[in-house]
């Protein structure tokens, strides 16, 4: 009878089910930094999604409260036949505030409600955010829509507001 045939148990009688043999810890952190190498030449994160995910990570805001999506004129509005070029209307809402924004390719156009004073920026990725301030009626505006995936940043009030993260 041949020794080697079989499931001949090299382990001394402990079998934990992993195939190839018993790795001990040293040898697994090895096998997981050669494995790290070569996804990083064969498969490697581009730049521009490395700096977004610093910058996302960079910019979380723990004290701030999130202003969720209440609606998007992309999703729930009805469109209107022969209409092109419509302006995407966005309203977020954080508690008894709410904020409009109006996305079109000359810019963007919001308004705090209740109408207050209030500084916002615009959060973009990669590349500085625009910084703008709302007026005593709470009207703000950026001269260049934003580019990629965004979100607004607001201090009003002594709180600060984050909106959640979209696409233009």
């Amino acid at each position: 009878m041949n020794d080697n045939a079989g499931n001949h148990d090299t382990t001394g009688g402990h079998d934990d089910g992993r195939a190839g043999g018993d790795f001990g810890e040293a040898e697994q952190e090895l096998l997981e930094e050669e494995l790290r190498q070569a996804a990083a030449v064969l498969d490697p994160v581009p730049d521009s999604l490395r700096q977004l995910a610093v910058e996302a990570f960079a910019l979380h805001d723990l004290d701030a409260r999130i202003a969720e999506l209440t609606f998007d004129s992309l999703v729930d509005a009805i469109p209107v036949r022969g209409a092109t070029d419509v302006p995407r209307m966005l309203t977020f809402q954080a508690g008894d505030l709410t904020v409009d924004v109006e996305v079109s390719g000359d810019g963007l156009l919001g308004q705090v409600m209740p109408p207050q004073p209030a500084r916002i920026e615009v959060l973009n990725g990669p590349r500085a955010g625009d910084r703008l301030t709302a007026d005593e009626l709470g009207r703000f505006a950026a001269q260049a829509p934003p580019a990629g995936p965004f979100a607004l940043r607001l201090h009003a009030g002594g709180d600060v507001v984050v909106t959640e993260w979209l696409r233009a």
